[in-house]
C-alpha cells in the first residue's frame, strides 16, 4: 500500500501493522482455570496499529507478512478461603497459591487486503482477511501451601504445553478520510472462531469464542516536514466461551506511534500502547471475581521503503517493552512487517492531499 499523500515523498503506509490486529493475541497464552480476560488473553493484541494508521493508501491488492515474537511472564499470590463442614464442626481451609507463568510465541500473520478505488461515504474503504500460523509455548510452576484447621500442607507442581497450529480468521474493514495534514479513520473487525482450540490445553491459537471490535483513528502528517503522529482507540465486546462458561469483560485499547522521516525511504520513531479491561469477567467460570486486566508499553520503531519490481516494498521493525501489567502476562514483543503493494505511479493514482 503506497501512501498517496504527496508525489515527491512516496512511502508505504505503516498501516500494514494494523492488519495484524487481534488474531495475534490468540497466540500469547491459552485459557487456564483462573483467568483475567480469559487467562490474560484478549481478542485485541495491543500494538496492532502504528504510525500513519489513518492515512489513505493506493487502491488495489496488497499483501503483508508479519512476524511476531513474544516473551511474557506472570505471577502473583491468590488467597482463597472457604468453609468446609466436618460432621458437626466447622474448620477453615486456607490456601495460598504462589505461581509463575512463562510463555513464548513465534508466529507469522498473513494478511491480504483490497482497497477500493471508488469512494464510500467520501472515504477510502479497505477490507482485510488475516490469519496466523505459529508456535505457542507455556510453562506454569506453582507452590501451594495451606492449612485445614490445625493441619498444614504444602505441594509443588510444574506443567508445560506447546502447540504449532493456526488461528481463527479475522476479517477487518477500515474507512479513511484525508483533509490536508489531518487524516481520520473508523474500523471494525471480528473473528470467525475456526482456529485450533481445546479448553483442556494450556496454550491455544484459537480464541474459543467470537468477539467484535471497533474504533476510531487519527493521523497528523506533515509531508513537507516529515513528521507524523497517530493514534487508534477502540472497544472490544466478547462473546461467551461455552466450553469454559466464561465471558471476558469489555476492553478498551489505545495504540500510538510517532515518527520522523530522515529521508524519502527511511523513518524512525516511537510506538506504544495502553490496554485496560473496563468491565468484569462473568460466567460460571469467573471464580476470581472481576479480575480486570491492563498493560502499558513503549518502544522504538524503524521503517524502510524500497521498490520490488513494479511493486512497492516496505519493511518495518518495532519492539515493545511492557510495564504496569495487572492480571495479564507482561514482557516484550517484536514485530517485523514485510509488505508489498501497488505502486502509485503504476496505477495512475494522484495524491489525495487536499488544501
Amino acid at each position: 500500500m503506497t501512501c498517496m499523500l504527496w508525489q515527491s515523498f512516496k512511502f508505504s503506509k505503516v498501516a500494514f501493522l494494523s492488519l495484524a490486529a487481534a488474531c495475534l493475541a490468540t497466540a500469547l497464552l491459552g485459557p487456564s482455570p483462573a483467568r483475567a480476560d480469559q487467562g490474560g488473553i484478549s481478542f485485541w493484541l495491543p500494538g496492532a496499529f502504528g504510525s500513519l494508521a489513518a492515512t489513505p493508501v493506493t487502491p488495489g491488492w496488497s499483501w503483508a507478512t508479519i512476524y511476531l515474537g513474544s516473551r511474557v511472564s506472570a505471577g502473583g499470590d491468590v488467597a482463597a478461603s472457604r468453609t468446609i463442614r466436618l460432621g458437626d464442626r466447622t474448620a477453615n481451609l486456607n490456601v495460598n497459591l504462589d505461581a509463575r507463568l512463562k510463555g513464548a510465541v513465534d508466529a507469522i500473520a498473513l494478511a491480504p487486503s483490497y482497497t477500493f478505488a471508488t469512494p464510500v461515504l467520501n472515504g477510502q474503504l479497505t477490507v482485510t482477511l488475516l490469519t496466523l500460523v505459529g508456535d505457542s509455548r507455556a510453562q506454569v510452576d506453582a507452590n501451594i501451601t495451606g492449612a485445614l484447621g490445625p493441619i498444614g500442607f504444602a505441594t509443588s507442581r510444574s506443567i508445560s504445553d506447546s502447540l504449532f497450529s493456526v488461528s481463527d480468521l479475522f476479517p477487518q474493514a477500515t474507512l479513511k478520510w484525508n483533509h490536508g495534514v489531518h487524516n481520520t479513520m473508523i474500523y471494525g473487525m471480528t473473528n470467525i472462531p475456526m482456529g485450533d482450540y481445546n479448553a483442556n490445553r494450556l496454550v491455544n491459537l484459537g480464541l474459543g469464542h467470537w468477539a467484535i471490535d471497533g474504533g476510531f483513528g487519527y493521523t497528523y502528517f506533515d509531508p513537507h516536514a516529515g513528521n507524523e503522529f497517530s493514534f487508534v482507540t477502540g472497544l472490544t465486546y466478547n462473546g461467551e466461551n461455552r466450553d469454559l462458561q466464561y465471558r471476558n469483560g469489555v476492553d478498551w485499547h489505545l495504540d500510538w506511534g510517532a515518527s520522523r522521516f530522515l529521508s524519502k525511504t527511511v523513518h524512525v520513531g516511537l510506538v506504544g500502547y495502553a490496554y485496560q479491561q473496563l468491565t468484569a469477567d462473568s460466567g460460571v467460570g469467573a471464580t476470581l471475581g472481576d479480575f480486570k486486566s491492563r498493560v502499558f508499553a513503549v518502544g522504538p520503531q524503524a521503517g524502510f521503503l524500497f521498490p520490488v519490481g513494479e511493486l512497492q516494498g516496505y519493511l518495518n521493525v518495532k519492539a515493545y517493552g511492557e510495564f504496569a501489567a495487572e492480571h495479564r502476562p507482561q514482557g516484550y514483543n517484536v514485530w517485523i512487517t514485510f509488505a508489498l503493494s501497488q505502486s502509485a505511479k503504476h496505477v495512475g493514482v494522484k495524491p489525495t492531499i487536499r488544501k
